[in-house]
């Protein structure tokens, strides 16, 4: 977990207000089964502008292809998940903490499997399952720290990707970029790119959108 304290701009939406002050799996799973009802409208509007999932989804067909198998980890209510099927992409498996925001993941269609999961913790999945990964909107204030990255690696094929969007507040003090380093210098990586691109534009909240390619 990040220790910094959030600074990123909310548009005064109460919820995300709370988001970014979680202190631990067993508290996001309470609020995210509490939110998961409004999470997709109290995004999408004109307000927030939540474009993260779509540009996400469209980096990784860019740099993986359709014909490959993806782990959306922090899956949440299915944003990312959905934005792939359209664009392709069959064989999708979901995890995230909150079993509410799992099952408006389900009603999407868009996945093959759906899991409760723990981010902070190793997952039991057998290493170089997935073709790539990809993870929005959970490394951010007081959700899921830098060691995900290398569960993340792990849990891709050598050659595949991994497309993760850090919230650019923390990429630096939260560790993302030295635990990027240090994969990259363990050989067990290559960092492909770390762009600063749109999250959430209607509040002009900016994140890497950060692409690996597994070693």
């Amino acid at each position: 977990m990040t220790s910094d304290e959030p600074t990123t701009p909310t548009g005064g939406n109460p919820y995300l207000e709370r988001a970014y002050g979680l202190r631990g799996p067993d508290d996001a799973r309470e609020f995210y089964d509490e939110w998961a009802a409004e999470y997709d409208a109290d995004l999408a509007d004109d307000t927030q502008g939540y474009v993260a999932p779509e540009l996400a989804a469209e980096t990784l067909v860019r740099v993986a292809g359709t014909g490959v198998t993806v782990l959306d980890a922090g899956c949440g209510t299915g944003l990312v998940g959905a934005a792939l099927a359209q664009r392709g992409i069959d064989v999708i498996d979901g995890v995230d903490v909150s079993p509410g925001m799992l099952e408006r993941a389900r009603a999407t269609g868009a996945y093959r499997s759906l899991e409760p999961a723990d981010l902070t913790r190793p997952l039991p999945t057998p290493a170089d399952a997935y073709d790539a990964v990809v993870c929005v909107g959970t490394l951010t204030h007081g959700h899921v720290g830098p060691e995900a990255l290398a569960e993340f690696v792990r849990l891709t094929r050598p050659g595949g990707s991994v497309v993760a969007t850090v919230l650019d507040d923390v990429w630096e003090s939260g560790g993302y970029r030295a635990e990027t380093d240090r994969l990259v210098d363990a050989g067990v990586a290559e960092l492909v790119s770390a762009d600063v691109t749109p999250y959430r534009s209607g509040v002009g909240v900016e994140a890497r959108m950060l692409v690996l390619t597994a070693r």
